[in-house]
Formats: structure tokens, C-alpha cells, sequence
């Protein structure tokens, strides 16, 4: 298939699937329930954090977690009392255990408290057409507020190679402003071209079988490599094609 070919596949399935009704089965869902910018930040966060595995039990668990934030989670983590934390002593999403989900409580709000909140912390290190040192410098405020060792491995190190699958669904989430519903749109400083593709199972076997990818791995390089020919079909907004790539994968047997 030409690019030329390849193009028209790939537009037409982000047509097909970057619509309203893509949103109930998707994780995206529990951002949606806010209309605050910080909730749905914060929402957003937490649920991309938790999202592997089937995505009606990362739902489920997204919507339990929301609960015991009293559906309001930015007010709920700036003035909330320390014994209301304990609540969250039972919460656990397969590794993602209370213990991980207790320190990213605790990170978000002083991140909140002290940086200005997560669109300023990815602005700090944001300085156009090249989104990694932001990545790299997420990951080293985020875990600096004394966290545990095993929470390290759910804040992706793409210094050692992690294709960052679910910081980089975040940002498209954050970021990507089109108008079709689905993604919010909120960060309007960075640029949707320099965004990264949220490479998972699905994505890596559907790009590999387009022949666009073919790195065996579903690591950073399988992400640069792709990148390449997204960015030929469109250089200003080629995470769009998430839409079609994922949608392939689980919706179409491709």
C-alpha cells in the first residue's frame, strides 16, 4: 500500500472511530464526567494510569477510584483531611496497588501545591517540535516527592527505551483540540504535531501488519519509527491515526 493508499485506509477509519460514541467503552470516559479543567486533569491522569488490560474492568476501577474522590478530585486532594486518605488503603488495580495509588495522590498534590499543575509541569520542559524532554522531566518531578520504589514502574522511563504507551495517550487526551468530541483539547500550548503515537499491542501488531512498523518491539524506537509515516500522512496532527491503528486491533480483527 502507497502512502497515497495508506492515507485514505487510515482517514477514513479516524473518521469512522474518532466520534462521541467512541467514548463510552473507553477509559477516556471517566475524564468526561468533569467539566473543571483540573478534575478532568487529574481524572484524565489517573485513569490513563490504569489503562491495561480489559478496558471495561480499567473503567470500572477508574469509576470506583473516582468515587472514593468524592467525584471531585481536584477539591478532594487539596482540601481534603489526612484521615480521608485512608479510604484508599483498599483500592488496587492489578500492580497498581494502594500503596502506588497513596503516592500518586500525595504527587499530584503537591504538584498542584507547588508547580502550578500538570499542563504547567509539561510546559516547564516543553520547548516545541520535540515533546520527550517533557516526558523525562514528568517522570523525575513526579517521583521526586519521596515515592516508593515499586511505584517507579508506573511513570514510564523512556530514557530506557518504554514507548510511554499511557503518558502519551494522556497528552493526546490533553492536547489534540479537533472538535469531534473525544479528546478535550485543555493544553493549548503545546502542538498536536509534536505529539507521540500511544503505542500498545494493538497499535504495534496493526501497524506491523500495514507494514509502517517494523521494529519487533513495542518500545520508544517502534514509536520514532512510526512517527516517521504518520508524520508524512499528516505533520500537523498524526496522533490522530491512534483512532484508526487501535480501533483496527479491537474492533476490526484486523
Amino acid at each position: 500500500m502507497d502512502l497515497t493508499d495508506l492515507k485514505s485506509f487510515l482517514e477514513e477509519k479516524v473518521d469512522k472511530y474518532n466520534r462521541s460514541d467512541f467514548i463510552e467503552n473507553d477509559p477516556i470516559s471517566i475524564p468526561h464526567q468533569f467539566s473543571r479543567k483540573e478534575d478532568i486533569e487529574i481524572a484524565g491522569f489517573l485513569i490513563a494510569t490504569i489503562a491495561w488490560g480489559r478496558r471495561d474492568l480499567i473503567i470500572k476501577s477508574g469509576k470506583n477510584l473516582m468515587a472514593l474522590l468524592e467525584h471531585e478530585p481536584y477539591e478532594f486532594l487539596m482540601h481534603s483531611e489526612p484521615s480521608d486518605w485512608n479510604r484508599f488503603e483498599k483500592f488496587y488495580y492489578r500492580t497498581f496497588s494502594s500503596v502506588d495509588c497513596l503516592y500518586f495522590l500525595k504527587a499530584l498534590k503537591a504538584i498542584y501545591t507547588n508547580c502550578g499543575g500538570l499542563e504547567k509541569l509539561f510546559l516547564s520542559a516543553y520547548k516545541g517540535d520535540d515533546i520527550k524532554p517533557a516526558l523525562v522531566h514528568f517522570r523525575e518531578v513526579f517521583l521526586s516527592f519521596d515515592s516508593p520504589h515499586r511505584t517507579h514502574k508506573h511513570v514510564a522511563n523512556i530514557l530506557k527505551g518504554a514507548s510511554a504507551k499511557r503518558l502519551n495517550m494522556y497528552l493526546r487526551w490533553m492536547v489534540r483540540d479537533d472538535k469531534r468530541g473525544v479528546d478535550f483539547g485543555l493544553w493549548k500550548n503545546i502542538s498536536s504535531a509534536d505529539l507521540l503515537l500511544p503505542l500498545d499491542v494493538h497499535t504495534g501488531n496493526v501497524s506491523r501488519e500495514l507494514g509502517i512498523l517494523t521494529r519487533k518491539q513495542n518500545d520508544m524506537k517502534a514509536v520514532d519509527e512510526l512517527m516517521q509515516t504518520l508524520r508524512l500522512l499528516d505533520a500537523d496532527d498524526p496522533v490522530k491515526y491512534d483512532f484508526a491503528l487501535f480501533s483496527l486491533g479491537v474492533n476490526e480483527r484486523f
